[in-house]
């Protein structure tokens, strides 16, 4: 089935957050809407929907009632030393980079706050970085937690998209995979692909890939919001940074978030740039009631865990528990092996695991007050309390002899020596009695409590970790967990997607995953957190404004 040239205005490619953003903005804009996913209706809104809501704002009036004092040139300076921008491909990066940040200190929280978004109180630190003043990290708190997680940030632009439905200036079109691009006379000016089987699949499940049809549709402009490929490990391995990928890796997102389409840009003269920067976590842990392949979790850890390698060895400062993702990950890499340990106690747990994905967190996705209040409770949280009783990775022992034991005993070999367990816990221990001492991450810990929110919620205060009213002892097996795409499609700032000759291809517009949330790579390296989900939000608005200007 063909749509005749003029029957619509935008074609967008992918109904994730950035496709709604983008598609709700043309629609605004008084454009007709084309919006092919190839999942069913069940998974509308992808993966933003399973996530923890993290918003990334810069000088908001949540962080001013904390106390805490922070700027845009505060935070681009956050910005530019983690992401480390080092190549002649990074110019658009960089320019996205400073636009976003921007729009974090300025009109994001208004905007987002008018369409009806609201954010639980106490803002998160994420990626405290540990380094110096110019290297990695967040210098103040910014993660900000969405009233109603992922599904809180999709309500809005669902509603706006199901009111252009109504309105018939929207169409949207399940289970249409697309493939290939089409070009007249070096513009875009279509699409072509798939029309796949009906699929009864639920949210995030895997859905079948049989072909029943195909199509090409016909538009003014195409936008591609395909998102990144961290369901797809093959790509994953193929794009890991000098080779070498892990051999074992667990999912943080579905299968259908594959990248396949980024290459169907390719073949079209687009340009894909940054492919090797990924963002990976190294504290997954499999899901005990998985919905898609390898389904992982990642903890959100506070920093009071002790990090070991595989052989018992502490990760080396500052590596410690939320301070830099990707060191982390390279860290554990190149040690040979395909997990690390978190090693803690009942009192640890209980106040400093989270856990990322708006299922994780019934509490917060269910705006669910008295809920939260019994989460703030001497006691661990139950979904954290349901991976101590049935998650395949975690351990519990009365002694460091004991643990170590079945923690061998899991991997089926013997790597950690309860020895040297018990006196690597035994030292830590004496620095807490010290009330000074030299361990950074115990004096990390103690600067983390100066700030309200941990000190209410997230860090526990420095205690005998062999205490017995602290018990029991805990070992989480830690797996690296596939998540974002950090390179992608390169697009200048109107969300065009750049040729390889460098300039624009017309009719041709790229946001979010697909598009390294902007320009191609917006956080360089290493991101600061809470910017995927807006990074989607503000690509998909610039996008979507731009093309359907484009289309006037």
């Amino acid at each position: 089935m063909a749509l005749s040239a003029d029957s619509t205005d935008l074609i967008v490619i992918g109904a994730g957050l950035a496709g709604l953003v983008a598609a709700s903005e043309a629609y605004h804009a008084g454009r007709r809407v084309l919006l092919l996913d190839q999942e069913p209706q069940a998974s509308l809104g992808g993966q933003a929907f399973w996530s923890f809501g993290g918003m990334f704002l810069v000088d908001s009036p949540e962080q001013r009632r904390l106390g805490v004092k922070d700027s845009e040139e505060l935070a681009l300076a956050d910005w530019f030393g983690s992401a480390a921008f080092d190549r002649a491909e990074d110019y658009w990066p960089r320019e996205w980079a400073k636009a976003y940040v921007h729009f974090a200190a300025t009109e994001k929280r208004d905007w987002l706050h008018r369409l009806g978004v609201r954010f639980f109180p106490l803002v998160q630190w994420a990626e405290r970085g540990g380094y110096d003043g110019q290297g990695h990290g967040n210098s103040v708190p910014r993660f900000h937690v969405t009233w109603g997680t992922g599904p809180g940030i999709l309500a809005p632009f669902l509603a706006k998209v199901a009111e252009g439905v109504s309105a018939g200036r929207i169409e949207i079109r399940y289970r249409h995979r697309a493939t290939e691009l089409v070009t007249t006379a070096g513009r875009i000016t279509g699409v072509r692909g798939e029309i796949l089987e009906p699929s009864t699949a639920a949210r995030g499940e895997q859905s079948s890939r049989v072909v029943q049809g195909e199509f090409e549709f016909s538009a003014q402009a195409v936008l591609v919001t395909t998102g990144g490929i961290g369901g797809n490990h093959q790509k994953v391995r193929e794009q890991w940074p000098g080779g070498a990928a892990p051999e074992e890796l667990i999912s943080g997102v579905p299968a259908s978030v594959d990248g396949i389409f980024q290459d169907a840009v390719q073949a079209s003269g687009g340009s894909l740039i940054n492919t090797d920067r990924m963002w990976h976590y190294p504290e997954g842990i499999h899901n005990w009631d998985p919905v898609w392949p390898k389904h992982g979790i990642r903890i959100l850890p506070g920093p009071s865990s002790l990090w070991l390698d595989a052989e018992g060895q502490r990760l080396p400062t500052p590596l410690f528990p939320g301070f830099d993702s990707l060191g982390a990950v390279r860290h554990i890499v190149a040690s040979g092996h395909q997990h690390s340990w978190f090693v803690l106690n009942k009192t640890i747990i209980g106040k400093e695991f989270a856990l990322s994905g708006s299922e994780q967190n019934p509490d917060l996705t269910g705006k669910d007050i008295p809920a939260l209040a019994r989460r703030a409770l001497a006691g661990v949280p139950g979904p954290v309390q349901a991976f101590l009783d049935h998650g395949v990775d975690f351990l519990q022992a009365a002694s460091p002899e004991e643990l170590a034991r079945k923690m061998n005993e899991l991997i089926g070999q013997e790597l950690i020596d309860g020895v040297a367990l018990r006196e690597l816990i035994e030292a830590r221990d004496r620095q807490v009695a010290s009330g000074l001492g030299k361990d950074m991450q115990l004096n990390a810990i103690r600067e983390a409590r100066r700030f309200a929110t941990d000190k209410i919620m997230r860090v526990v205060p420095p205690h005998q970790m062999l205490g017995k009213e602290h018990g029991p002892l805990i070992a989480v097996r830690l797996s690296l967990l596939t998540r974002k795409s950090l390179g992608g499609i390169q697009t200048n700032l109107a969300g065009q997607v750049i040729g390889n000759d460098g300039d624009p291809i017309e009719g041709l517009y790229a946001a979010g995953e697909a598009a390294g949330f902007g320009g191609g790579g917006v956080h360089g390296y290493r991101a600061l957190e809470g910017t995927f989900l807006g990074g989607c939000l503000f690509s998909g608005r610039t996008a979507g404004r731009a093309a359907a200007q484009a289309c006037g």
